[in-house]
């Protein structure tokens, strides 16, 4: 059988410093596997699949136009979903509550559809009110009740949550499969709302080794079907119905193998550190170039490089929302300004990125870019292509020329990694550990922003700011009475003289010290909640930054490493725990 080393043995091997030999590198390639297969033997038990819907009491009631009404299995599962998100503003979009009334219905009978024809005539409230109370019921169990159930999915995480690979046990990431219910997507979906069917056993397809003890489908079905692909890591996929893309079983981010991809993406990202300085003359010097599709290519690089932009890939007309990363810009997508507030040749971006999210940037560039891109717009309608002679395939083709491995996503990692370097020695002061902490915080979401990384504040943030202020009150209240103590047994040891009134100097010296202490961590909290409201921080953070950079800044700023990253993180970036120095440069 291959012999595999493990990720630890071979950090244990290589000396990974900033200036890492070549050698090392290619070491780390010949040794992971001496065939160059994937895998040689894999088993695993497949997925969990979600549990069977259970129909609702009888008293929790339905009402249409005013009047209770019994709805049929399938239909009545798929109210319950629409009916659990009634108090979120998702069911308030009318392209939510229009998408699922047209796959509400089509999972009613005859009779159901021609009595249901208008959404706003049912009344979910009795089932909403039912979910609460099973959601409070579930926080009041006893610890005997939540213990059994711990249990239950201890046993189930023993028996699918694992897997062997090569003679290594390893662990699977989500081995449940998820239950059905309605697609949310982000930002303006044109599809939220639809209905994610559920994943039955025939959906399936297995990937497993020949000679390994195959998963069984439940009793009385059958899987779609079973491969032995050792080309590629994932256990099991399907494809979902809401945008037809295939979803996948994987190994979970802290297996042997993912962290070895890790590794390997952000020794790319470092590789383009040292010639980034030859890409950017390069494609500097095409701007000027005599042929169009040159001059294309290298605004588009530019835009990639500069503003962190994806390339955008091909999509089937109809098949998923009007998004789109930097090949694919039309010319409504930006709006040429020769001056703006006191700035020359300013470029306005306004698109949709991936997942829906809105992209809108207003950025000046050089001189020649904006002449360029005032020559691409020459003659074209708002629908057509800005880059009408550039697609990803002719891009990436193009940047695997200049580097071994480039891709534009590369671009993004590499710009993501640096600046949080750079953000971190900028913002980094020698102050307490909760200010360090926002330090980093205000790094990571630089990247953030440079990415477009946002979410829409949490439904809870107002409540919980609001929580915030009122300790942070109470902590001044305290603060202001802490101080008057001190004056106070000043006044006395001035009168006295004596060790007594001195210690109780002392004592409320450091009440106050401590207090103070409390409310610039409740205020630095603040802050960092307010600052954060509308950035995901997490996608730039598991994602885009090299790991070794945020170890690094922890061992050398003193920070506990886990104020930066949970347990499951840390699992996730064992690897750069365990190589990184507090002198580790990206």
């Amino acid at each position: 059988m291959t012999q595999i080393l493990s990720i630890q043995n071979i950090l244990k091997k290589a000396s990974f410093s900033t200036d890492m030999k070549e050698s090392q590198r290619v070491m780390w390639e010949e040794e992971r596997y001496t065939d160059g297969s994937k895998w040689r033997f894999l088993e695993h038990k497949g997925p969990v699949f979600a549990p069977p819907y259970e129909p609702l009491p009888d008293k929790v009631r339905f009402y249409y136009d005013g009047k209770p009404m019994k709805l049929s299995a399938p239909a009545e599962e798929v109210a319950t979903f629409f009916a659990k998100m009634l108090d979120h503003e998702y069911t308030t979009k009318d392209i939510f509550r229009k998408n699922f009334f047209k796959d509400w219905r089509k999972e009613m009978t005859s009779e159901e559809k021609s009595k249901i024809t208008d959404l706003n005539k049912c009344n979910f409230s009795d089932m909403n009110e039912y979910f609460k109370a099973q959601s409070e019921a579930r926080k009041q169990m006893s610890k005997e009740e939540k213990q059994k159930i711990k249990e239950e999915n201890e046993r189930l995480l023993q028996e699918y949550g694992f897997c062997i690979m090569d003679n290594h046990k390893e662990r699977i990431g989500n081995f449940r499969i998820e239950p059905p219910g309605l697609f949310r997507g982000r930002g303006d979906h044109p599809k939220m709302g639809m209905l994610k069917r559920r994943i039955r056993p025939e959906d399936i397809i297995i990937n497993c080794s020949k000679d390994s003890k195959h998963p069984k489908p439940p009793p009385g079905t059958k899987w779609k079907e079973v491969r032995h692909d050792n080309k590629v890591t994932w256990l099991a996929s399907w494809t979902e119905n809401i945008q037809g893309s295939i979803k996948y079983i994987m190994l979970n981010p802290s297996s042997r193998i993912k962290g070895e991809k890790d590794w390997q993406k952000y020794e790319t990202a470092r590789r383009l550190k040292k010639c980034v300085d030859r890409i950017r003359n390069q494609y500097r010097d095409d701007w000027k170039s005599k042929e169009m599709r040159i001059r294309q290519r290298a605004v588009a690089l530019y835009f990639i490089d500069k503003l962190a932009l994806r390339a955008g890939n091909e999509k089937e007309e109809g098949e998923t929302a009007d998004t789109v990363g930097c090949c694919s810009l039309r010319v409504e997508h930006i709006k040429l300004y020769p001056k703006m507030d006191d700035q020359e040749y300013v470029v306005e971006f306004d698109f949709l990125g991936k997942d829906s999210i809105r992209y809108y940037n207003r950025i000046p560039v050089e001189k020649r870019v904006f002449k360029n891109l005032q020559l691409f717009l020459e003659n074209k309608q708002p629908e057509d292509d800005l880059f009408d002679r550039l697609n990803t395939s002719i891009l990436n083709k193009h940047l695997q020329e200049l580097m071994d491995g480039l891709t534009a996503k590369v671009f993004r990692t590499y710009n993501a990694s640096i600046t949080l370097q750079q953000q971190l020695k900028e913002l980094t002061s020698d102050d307490s550990i909760p200010a360090k902490i926002l330090s980093y915080n205000r790094a990571n979401r630089a990247v953030a922003i440079l990415c477009n990384h946002q979410r829409a504040p949490p439904k809870t943030f107002e409540k919980s700011m609001q929580n915030l202020q009122t300790k942070i009150d109470e902590k001044q209240n305290q603060l202001s009475a802490a101080r008057k103590q001190l004056k106070a047994a000043k006044a006395d040891h001035k009168a006295s003289h004596d060790d007594k009134s001195k210690k109780a100097v002392e004592v409320k010296r450091k009440a106050v010290q401590r207090i103070e202490e409390q409310l610039m961590k409740l205020q630095v909290q603040a802050t960092d909640r307010e600052e954060n409201k509308q950035i995901a921080l997490g996608t730039s953070k598991l994602n885009y930054l090299d790991p070794r950079i945020s170890v690094a800044w922890c061992k050398k700023c003193d920070v506990p490493i886990e104020k930066i990253y949970n347990k499951t993180q840390r699992e996730k970036f064992a690897w750069a725990i365990d190589m990184a120095e507090k002198d580790y440069e990206f």
